[in-house]
């Protein structure tokens, strides 16, 4: 189980982000494939999330209500939408 304490300089391999967030390993693996993920970072040739950006990534799809659209929302992992970012 993560902890809250010392969250800014907790980081988490790809399997671990994906079990924070309720994700796949593997829907974050296409997510850094198409530019649409959270922030990462490579530490010795492995992938690592700090839990603060994957906060910052999961808070950008929050909202209010069903009819509320959020102004940057989070797309599926699919290249589709990769495209429509650039």
């Amino acid at each position: 189980m993560i902890k809250d304490t010392d969250a800014e300089r907790t980081f988490l391999r790809t399997d671990e982000a994906g079990a924070f967030l309720n994700l796949s390993g593997r829907t974050l693996e296409k997510h850094r494939t198409y530019g649409t993920g959270p922030t990462y970072r490579k530490l010795g040739g492995r992938v690592v999330y700090a839990l603060a950006d994957l906060r910052a990534w999961a808070d950008r799809g929050a909202t209010r209500s069903t009819s509320e659209h959020p102004a940057n929302p989070i797309h599926p992992a699919h290249a589709r939408w990769a495209r429509q970012r650039g």
